[in-house]
């Protein structure tokens, strides 16, 4: 009989874990890491196998030695993060989740461990987003697709979250619970439209008997008829602050489009996937400080320039 190595033990524990054998794989990794205990495939299989069987801190312990001894694997922090969840160690989770996505940016599931972090920690916008990254990853990623939708149930956001229902759908079809929770979505966007059809008030005619006019109303007469020789300046200063006024705005929605939101976008990345120095994380909160008080400067110019089309609208109006 050959003398067993690391490599053939290692070999006949994925064949058990592959036949669903899950204690006999145990044995044949803690067997492999008893010939060479610094092994890291070893550990990865035998933290997996544990993992299995619901041993979570036992499994946090191989994957961790797997990244020490590997610190490359990224495979071994984003596992490690899904076991910290597990056991509800979140700030852990979100340490090593994000160093696993440094490592590896095109792990779907990695973005989905993050979702599930967040969404434990209460933070839904975060959450929201790292589901969305999983899916734009792995667009087939059903469940990433089903849970960011019933953070938009919960946010009262209807038709992002049927959205996400569809696509869980359309990868996983049949999947009860995803068209359950589809369903629920619908009502509730209907219940949400007709609460606010509801709210309306209804138009009323009210009848009033006929009234003698009011000269010095007559200013006001929605009928009165604008004459361009009289009105001339008025007209011409009217015209020249209502196109300031479009301006400004035009410039307002440009900053907040491309300035504030761009910004905001780069800090959240940078608050997801810090690197190791705080360089970049400084630079990223000025510029969205720089993006903000533009918008600021431009919404209080705003403000002016229609307080300006106002008042020239007044004195057209009583002239």
């Amino acid at each position: 009989m050959a003398k067993e190595t690391v490599e053939s033990l290692c070999d006949k524990a994925q064949q058990a874990l592959a036949r669903g054998l899950n204690q006999e794989a145990r044995l044949y990794f803690q067997q492999a890491l008893g010939l060479r205990a610094e092994d890291a495939d070893a550990h990865y299989g035998l933290a997996t196998v544990l993992f299995l069987l619901n041993e979570l801190s036992s499994s946090a312990f191989h994957f961790k030695e797997v990244t020490r001894l590997d610190p490359t694997r990224a495979g071994a922090f984003i596992n490690l993060g899904a076991v910290y969840n597990r056991l509800e160690q979140l700030d852990e989770a979100l340490a090593v989740l994000r160093r696993g996505i440094q490592l590896d940016k095109t792990r779907a599931e990695g973005y989905y461990n993050l979702g599930l972090v967040y969404k434990r920690k209460g933070q839904l916008d975060l959450a929201i987003q790292s589901y969305r990254e999983a899916t734009r990853v792995n667009p087939r990623m059903a469940d990433a697709h089903f849970n960011v939708a019933n953070i938009y149930v919960e946010k009262e956001q209807y038709r992002l979250a049927i959205l996400h229902y569809t696509h869980a759908l359309e990868v996983r079809p049949n999947w009860e619970k995803a068209e359950r929770a589809l369903e629920v979505a619908k009502q509730a966007q209907q219940d949400a439209a007709d609460a606010s059809h509801a709210h309306e008030k209804p138009e009323t005619i009210e009848m009033s008997a006929p009234q003698r006019p009011d000269p010095a109303r007559k200013h006001l007469d929605p009928e009165r008829l604008v004459d361009p020789e009289h009105h001339s300046n008025a007209l011409q200063q009217l015209h020249h602050a209502t196109v300031d006024t479009d301006k400004v705005g035009r410039n307002f929605l440009k900053v907040l489009e491309e300035e504030v939101e761009k910004s905001i976008k780069t800090l959240s990345n940078c608050i997801l996937y810090p690197d190791s120095s705080s360089g970049d994380m400084d630079r990223c909160i000025k510029q969205v400080e720089t993006a903000m008080a533009d918008m600021r400067s431009l919404q209080e110019k705003l403000r002016k320039s229609i307080e300006v089309v106002h008042r020239y609208g007044e004195h057209l109006i009583n002239t």
